[in-house]
Parts: structure tokens; C-alpha cells; sequence
């Protein structure tokens, strides 16, 4: 999958709406609306300038900026951006509020060093209201003494300096172009209050404005279920490949490059490419053709830090071109392949990072554009790494294992605590997994004594089982042997299981393609012919799953889609087909 929800936004035109799509798809959204009532994905806006932020951050003591002042305006834009980000969210968080916690003297002060009259009382009420929106047991005390010692001085509400808000939609949408259009390409802002500062204070107002301008969507009435299908023959895939693949041909917006017209997309590519190179040979000659083209290009997108893609979601894109120049088989990408794989394994969130093993997220991998790392970004790093050469005894699957435990929902091995409000979420014992610790697209079961527990669904705990095969757990290991229950008692060609719990009745289906891919892979390299399901029947996947993939195909162009559930884009043709194409490959894989 080339990424994860993304907020939606209709257009009024096809052409438009396609290229929304397919540049959402891995990020790529412009600064500036296409259309009057099209803004990009404000969500991944800021997350470009949180990243920037991240970059600035001293490792060593956690300030950012010039000290104490920047550091809580900083941690104010982290609270209130999309994501949200608390402590347990890493170093990011936690370290700066170390910094300020550190910086308060005996009188209540939470100042720099010489900071006297106006400026100390202006750098303590900037901290004050940080640590108020990051409040926990470890800012409690400093939060009440400098509250105390602000009470003292006349001030009140330590909530002051914040930026001046649009209120009105249409005032709010042309700051936010404003804004968007003012940015430097690195994810910041310039003024006079320094680049942290305006930094932070242009992501407090663009997640203000996310609020304000993102409309809720409405449940859809229904879905219809997924067509019959019986157990596929191999003549029958290798027709549906290759009308699949034709497909794909016809789809091309420059030799070798896929994505909306005038605008090729480094994602998509990559992930076609995949598909296409997952075919047998020899291949065709405008196959071969395309495929050549589309590697030249993308190597030609590598920067210096080994990372391909076009500007967003850099751990996906990297993976999924890792994955295309290995399929090719083609010699002269090696020296490409070695310099992602060395991207990816320093992209981890590890000690590097001011990560330690206690911290929630330590061992992970996200998209590249934001801090937190999710199952769906480690399972794609893992397998590109395996498939890239990383010495199987590398560290880096060593540290994915924590992560991989805080997303499984097996309390023997996952410590995970993430508080939301007065409820506290801890790990299940199903041995399913969920997205990222303490956190399930499928939502939650909610349990007595303010408990609840993220829910594990079928895509995610596929992609749990190839990861914990790819970070050298074995067969017999309790936590494989948990994650294998699972999805023996839970295997269906239906439906994504465990998102059918949604009122949407869609959720089913959403991430459908996503999830037959991560299960024939997994099947796969965890070396499993049939699986036996929680009624006792026995299951040779390979040719049911592709008999349920061919059920689904075009029978006008040979694409596929998902037409029940569009959500992280298996709306798109180009994509759908993609996943549904490395299925089959996986099917006929023996």
C-alpha cells in the first residue's frame, strides 16, 4: 500500500479528481489549490513542517530553536497538529518536555539563563501553556509552580501570543493558500520571530484551519458483497495477467511512468513497475521496454541520503522501488538498491533518534514525512530490506521486534499503556494486530474498568506474521504461534476481517486489495500450502485466492478496483491492479 487514509477531496471535474488521486497517493499534493474549493491534504502539510521541526531539534538536550520560548511553542504545534503528539510519542515530545521541566528554577521560573523582567515572564507562560497542553504526571509539579509564580506577577491565563485565527471558511481557506504558497520547499517559515517560532505558529494555524474546512464525510448507505468465484486454474491467471498487465501498458502517462496526465508519480510507479516485473520471462518487448524506462527514471530520482521519491512518504517509495529494481534482476541497480537500504535502516526510530527501547515507538518505521511509526510502513521497510541483502543477523530487525510486539495484541509480550482521557488503552490477547501500538483502523473493544483495546484486523496482522518472518522468528515462537491462531480463525476471501465491526458498512471492504496481497506474501514466505480455519476446514489458498482475484477483474480492460471501498486509494484502477497483480504472482509461486 502506498499510504495510509487520506482525507478526500472532491473535485468537479474527472480529470481533476484523477489527479488529486493519484498525487495524494504518495503525498504529492501541490501547494496550491487546483480549483476555488480544492485545498491539498492539510494533514500532510503539516506533517512536512513537523518534519522540519524534527530537524532542528537538539539531541542532546531536546530544546528547539533558541530555548525555552521556541521549545514551547514547539510542543504547543505538535499537541494541536492532526496527529496530535504526546509523550509517548518519542523523543520528539518527551525530550522537550524534559528541557523545559529542566529549565525551571527555584522560584517557578521556566526561563534560558540571564532571562530576566519581560522576556522571563513571557518564555514562563509560553512553557506553562506547553506543559498545560502536555500535561501528565511528569509536568505536574513544574506546571503548578510556574502557574503559582505566574498568579504572582498578574497573569492569569499563561494562553497569550497565540496567532490570530481566521474564523470564517472562506477567510480561513486563503490563509491557508497564503501560507502554503510562503513556505520554504524544506517545510519552513521565515519572520520576525525567528524560524522556529513562525515555524510552529504556521502549524498551529494550518491544523486550526485542517479543523475548520474538513467536511465530515457521510456514511455511505451500503456496499454490495463480493461476487462467487471458484478455485482459479493456472491458465486461467496467467490470462487475467496478462490482460491485467496490458492494462497497466495502456495506462502509462510517459514511457514507463505512471500517474496523472502531465504529472508522473514516483509511488504508483514503483508499485507498477513491481507488478509488472512479477510476471514471467521472457517478457514481452514494450513490457520490457516500459520496465527499463520506469527504473532509469526512478534511479534518477535517488538523493544523496539513498532515499527515492519525489518529496513525500520517502520510506514507501524507497521500499517499493527497492522492491522493483531487485524483481528486475538487472545487475547495473545495485549500487541504487545498497544506498536505499542504507537509507531505510538509518530511517528507523532507534537510539540514532534519541529512541530507547522503552519509548512506544522504538524500532518502527512510518512513511519519512511524519513521527510515528506504523506496521503497514515497517512491514514494506522489512521486506525491501530482506529483498535488498540486509544481513539477516542486522540489528535493524533486532529493534522492528519491539515495535512488532506493541503491535500485536498478546499482553505477554506487548507493555503498551496510551492513555485517551480517562480510558486507557492496553494490549488485547487474540494475537492479532492492530496499525501501530495502542491504535486500529478497526477501531477498539471497549472493556470494563475505563479499558479498552485496539482491534486486530486481517491486512495488519498478515503484514505482523511476514514481519516477524522476515526478522528471524520462527515457527514455534510464541508470538508467531499467536499471530498464526489468528488468522487461521479468522480466514475469509470476504472481507478485510475484524473491519466489518465499523457502522460504516463499507469498512469490510476497505483496504481489500491491500489485504490479499499481505496475505498470499506472508503465506508465502512463512512456507504455509493450506491453512486450516477456525471451523476445522482446510483452505489450498493459492487457488482459492486467486479464483477470488479473477472473480473480481474487469471483464471491458482487465483493471481492477475496489469498488465497494475507495479508501487509501484501491479507488484508483492503476493501483487496485497493481496489488491485484502481485496477488496472482504470489498464487503462482511455488
Amino acid at each position: 500500500m502506498l499510504s495510509a487514509a487520506r482525507n478526500e477531496t472532491p473535485m468537479n471535474k474527472p480529470a481533476l479528481l484523477a489527479l488529486s488521486l493519484l498525487l495524494a497517493l504518495s503525498g504529492l499534493t501541490p501547494l496550491a489549490p487546483a480549483q476555488g474549493d480544492a485545498l491539498p491534504d492539510l494533514k500532510e502539510e503539516v506533517d512536512v513542517s513537523i518534519r522540519w521541526l524534527r530537524s532542528v531539534q537538539d539531541a542532546k538536550t531536546g530544546a528547539y530553536g533558541d530555548g525555552v520560548a521556541s521549545t514551547g511553542w514547539v510542543l504547543r504545534a505538535l499537541a494541536a497538529s492532526p496527529r496530535k503528539y504526546r509523550r509517548g510519542d518519542g523523543p520528539l515530545v518527551a525530550k522537550a518536555l524534559d528541557y523545559l521541566t529542566g529549565r525551571q528554577d527555584g522560584a517557578g521560573w521556566i526561563a534560558d539563563d540571564g532571562a530576566t523582567g519581560k522576556e522571563r515572564l513571557a518564555a514562563t507562560s509560553v512553557a506553562a501553556a506547553a506543559l498545560t497542553v502536555h500535561l501528565d504526571e511528569t509536568t505536574r509539579d513544574a506546571l503548578g509552580a510556574a502557574l503559582k509564580r505566574l498568579a504572582t506577577e498578574g497573569v492569569s491565563d499563561p494562553d497569550v501570543g497565540m496567532p490570530t485565527f481566521a474564523k470564517e471558511e472562506t477567510s480561513a481557506r486563503k490563509r491557508t493558500v497564503q501560507l502554503l504558497a510562503s513556505r520554504k520547499p524544506e517545510g519552513y517559515w521565515d519572520g520576525a520571530a525567528g524560524r522556529v517560532v513562525t515555524t510552529a505558529h504556521a502549524v498551529l494555524e494550518l491544523s486550526k484551519y485542517r479543523k475548520l474546512l474538513t467536511k465530515e464525510k457521510a456514511i455511505p448507505i451500503g456496499s454490495k458483497p463480493l461476487p462467487g468465484f471458484s478455485d482459479a486454474k493456472k491458465e486461467e491467471v496467467d490470462r487475467a495477467r496478462t490482460r491485467g498487465m496490458n492494462f497497466l501498458l495502456k495506462s502509462q502517462v510517459e514511457p514507463g511512468r505512471w500517474g496523472a496526465p502531465g504529472q508522473a508519480d514516483a509511488g504508483l510507479t514503483a508499485m507498477v513497475l513491481g507488478a509488472l516485473l512479477s510476471g514471467p520471462q521472457p517478457r514481452p518487448e514494450a513490457l520490457q521496454s516500459a520496465c527499463d524506462q520506469g527504473l532509469v527514471w526512478l534511479a534518477g530520482l535517488q538523493k544523496k541520503d539513498g532515499s527515492i521519491h519525489q518529496g513525500r512518504v520517502p520510506n514507501y517509495v524507497t521500499s517499493a522501488a527497492i522492491l522493483a529494481f531487485v524483481r528486475s534482476g538487472d545487475a547495473r541497480w545495485r549500487e541504487v538498491i545498497e544506498r536505499a537500504q542504507a537509507f531505510l535502516v538509518n530511517l528507523q526510530s532507534d537510539e540514532g533518534e534519541g529512541y530507547s527501547e522503552g519509548d512506544a515507538y522504538y524500532g518502527g518505521i512510518g512513511y519519512g514525512g511524519d513521527e510515528r511509526p506504523d506496521l503497514s510502513n515497517l512491514q514494506m521497510a522489512l521486506e525491501a530490506l530482506s529483498a535488498s541483502g540486509l544481513d539477516e543477523d542486522h540489528t535493524a530487525y533486532k529493534r522492528a521486534v519491539k515495535f512488532l510486539e506493541r503491535c500485536q495484541n498478546r499482553s505477554e509480550s506487548n507493555d503498551t499503556e496510551v492513555a485517551d482521557g480517562d480510558v486507557v488503552i492496553v494490549s488485547g490477547e487474540d494475537g492479532g494486530a492492530a496499525y501501530y501500538p495502542g491504535n486500529s483502523k478497526a477501531g477498539y473493544v471497549e472493556l470494563e474498568g475505563g479499558k479498552k483495546i485496539p482491534r486486530s484486523y486481517g491486512s495488519m496482522t498478515y503484514a505482523l506474521l511476514k514481519s516477524f518472518v522476515f526478522a528471524g522468528l520462527k515457527k514455534d515462537d510464541p508470538r508467531v504461534e499467536a499471530c498464526w491462531k489468528w488468522l487461521q480463525e479468522n480466514y475469509t476471501l470476504d472481507i478485510n476481517p475484524g473491519m466489518e465491526h465499523s457502522p460504516d458498512p463499507t469498512a469490510a471492504y476497505q483496504g481489500l486489495y491491500y489485504y490479499f496481497h499481505s496475505m498470499a506474501r506472508a503465506l508465502n514466505v512463512f512456507g504455509a500450502d493450506v491453512i486450516t480455519d477456525g471451523a476445522g476446514a482446510q483452505h489450498a489458498w493459492r487457488t482459492q485466492l486467486a479464483g477470488r482475484i479473477l472473480s473480481m477483474q474487469s471483464k471491458i480492460d482487465g483493471s481492477w478496483v475496489n469498488v465497494n471501498a475507495p479508501r487509501w486509494w484501491e479507488g484508483n484502477p492503476v493501483l487496485a491492479t497493481s496489488y491485484a497483480l502481485l496477488t496472482l504472482a504470489e498464487c503462482r509461486a511455488q
